[in-house]
């Protein structure tokens, strides 16, 4: 069966054609048919940030269009398509509208059954549409720019929260840190780029929680000392906020060095709950994903460390890293493969809601 799939939570517009793979036995991967995605970053450089009206309007602008290229590109026709799926939540309530109302009323339009997917269910399951696809059980590091959580993965709606960020998320403090140093949004990638031109061990940033005993992560107090660390090169005593030109007073290599202290205390405190976590479940497979999964140094240490272990790590392909209707129309096929949702016995009432704030270990619960 081909499900059409609308990734609206934040400020990328995505749609995705995937297919059902008739299965013997073993599990057999979904196939991805088309996607197309369109960011937003541009509109939301001006204002540092994302803008959730800003956000919600070019989703209406751009989800019909999107769908159209879709369509194009795999050489079939919406009345092909054989059920819809959207993001739920978590993420931006306006934005979330949008996906959910025009996934809803294509699905009501076709007669057909619509199904809502949860945000980081799409993140978790994305590396299966890489060219190597995992296997289950394994631990997923989820890490972006909300959300930071190890999660154990027995299969598709078998999940098991294993630790989280109790404040911050790392793509948060990437994003945060990034924007003392000047650079412009999104950050994290910026901070990465210029890491590269500095000295990691510059200065000594906490690496919060590192040694907690438990699987939880912590990145505010991070914040704090990139943010000290900043007014201090600066020789300036400010009560709040830096403004956004006081970075231009640094040199080029201490902002690097900044940014490259500040990446490695980050990877850091990833790569040693990653690994701790392995250890804690007796588990030989681990997943990334997650707009931070794209880090280099990230990805560079991880697989050091995993190699010496023979624990085999997994990845979306870079450009699946970000949000993107590809995961979303993944995520349901591979549900309705594992029997966990019936398009034929499905309901074609054709209400909606959206859950901006949903917790993965909460998927299978009512709103």
């Amino acid at each position: 069966m081909l499900i059409l799939g609308f990734e609206s939570s934040c400020d990328e517009t995505g749609v995705a054609l995937v297919q059902t793979v008739a299965s013997s036995g073993r599990f057999a991967v979904p196939r991805l048919v088309a996607h197309a995605l369109h960011s937003q970053i541009t509109m939301h450089q001006a204002y540092g940030g994302v803008v959730p009206e800003l956000a919600s309007r070019d989703h209406i602008r751009r989800a019909l269009p999107l769908t159209d290229e879709v369509l194009a590109s795999s050489g079939h026709t919406l009345s092909e398509v054989d059920a819809v799926a959207y993001t739920q939540g978590p993420g931006l309530a306006g934005a979330l509208l949008v996906g959910a109302g025009v996934a809803v009323a294509l699905a009501a339009a076709l007669g057909k059954p619509v199904l809502a997917i949860h945000h980081l269910e799409g993140h978790l399951l994305s590396p299966f549409l890489s060219a190597d696809p995992p296997e289950f059980p394994f631990v997923a590091l989820l890490v972006s720019g909300g959300h930071t959580q190890l999660m154990r993965v027995d299969g598709v709606g078998r999940y098991t929260l294993l630790g989280e960020t109790i404040d911050d998320a790392a793509g948060e403090a990437f994003d945060k840190s990034a924007k003392l140093l000047g650079l412009p949004y999104p950050g994290g990638p910026g901070l990465s780029r210029l890491a590269e031109q500095g000295d990691s061990k510059a200065f000594a940033f906490p690496r919060p929680l590192l040694h907690s005993h438990d699987l939880d992560f912590s990145f505010a107090g991070l914040k704090t000392a990139v943010l000290t660390q900043v007014k201090r090169l600066l020789s300036a005593q400010l009560s709040g906020p830096l403004a956004a030109h006081a970075a231009e007073a640094l040199s080029e290599q201490q902002r690097a060095d900044v940014a490259a202290s500040t990446q490695a205390a980050i990877v850091e405190v990833l790569v040693k709950k990653s690994l701790a976590a392995l250890a804690q479940t007796g588990l030989k497979r681990l997943v990334v994903a997650g707009g931070v999964g794209a880090n280099k140094l990230l990805r560079a240490e991880l697989n050091q460390a995993c190699a010496k272990r023979r624990i085999r790590v997994h990845y979306p392909e870079l450009h699946l890293c970000t949000d993107n209707g590809a995961m979303i129309a993944m995520a349901a096929a591979m549900r309705v493969q594992a029997g966990l949702w019936e398009p034929a016995t499905a309901t074609t009432q054709h209400s909606f809601g959206v859950r901006p704030r949903w917790p993965l270990d909460a998927i299978d619960r009512p709103a």
